[in-house]
C-alpha cells in the first residue's frame, strides 16, 4: 500500500537534484533537544503517538487514528531540533483532533519551493552534511537564494535495508 507524501510539482530535474513547487500541506510537529539520532528517535515516538490514537477528537473522548504519511523531517532549530509529519491531504488543522500532549502542534506550511537532493543509505552526520553542501552547490550554481536550514527527510521506517532506504535533503527557498 502506498504511503500518502505532500503534493509537489517538480520544475527542475536534475537528477539528483529537483527543483520543487509544494502545495500547502498540514504538519504535526514538536521541538526537541539532545543530539540528531535522539532527537529523531523522541520526536517520532512522540508524534506516532499522536497518530496512533493519543489525542482528543471531540468534547466526549473520543480518539481517532491518522494514517501514517512520508516523509519524517527532522530540522535544526535555535534550541534543539523540529520533528514533523506530513498530515493526510484530506486533513486540516481545523478537522485534526487536538493531541494530548502539549509539545505537539498542529500547523499548516503554506505553498513553497524547495530544492532536494535524494540519496540513499543511513542519516548519519556525515551524510547529511555532505549532501546538504552538494545540494547548496548545485542550488548556487542555478543562482537561487536558499534558507539557511535544511531538512532531512526520511521515507522508510528503521527496518528498510540501507542501500533501499529513500533520504533526502530539503532547503526551501527564500521568498
Amino acid at each position: 500500500m502506498a504511503i500518502e507524501e505532500p503534493r509537489y510539482t517538480v520544475l527542475t530535474a536534475e537528477p539528483p537534484f529537483e527543483l520543487r513547487r509544494y502545495a500547502a500541506f498540514v504538519v504535526a510537529q514538536t521541538q526537541i533537544d539532545g543530539d540528531f539520532d535522539a532527537a529523531s528517535r523522541s520526536g517520532f515516538r512522540r508524534i506516532a503517538s499522536y497518530i496512533f490514537g493519543d489525542n482528543l477528537q471531540d468534547g466526549l473522548g473520543a480518539q481517532r487514528k491518522i494514517s501514517m504519511t512520508a516523509p519524517v523531517t527532522v530540522a535544526p532549530e535555535s534550541e534543539g531540533w523540529r520533528v514533523h509529519f506530513v498530515m493526510p491531504s484530506t486533513e486540516s488543522v481545523q478537522t485534526l483532533p487536538q493531541p494530548n500532549n502539549p509539545q505537539i502542534q498542529l500547523r499548516t506550511v503554506p505553498e513553497h519551493d524547495a530544492v532536494a537532493v535524494r540519496f540513499g543509505g543511513f542519516t548519519t552526520q556525515a551524510s547529511i552534511q555532505v549532501q546538504t553542501e552538494r545540494l547548496r552547490v548545485w542550488a548556487q550554481a542555478r543562482q537561487l537564494k536558499l534558507n539557511p536550514t535544511a531538512q532531512i527527510a526520511r521515507y522508510d521506517d528503521p527496518f528498510t535495508w540501507p542501500w533501499n532506504r529513500r533520504n533526502e535533503i530539503l532547503i526551501d527557498l527564500l521568498p
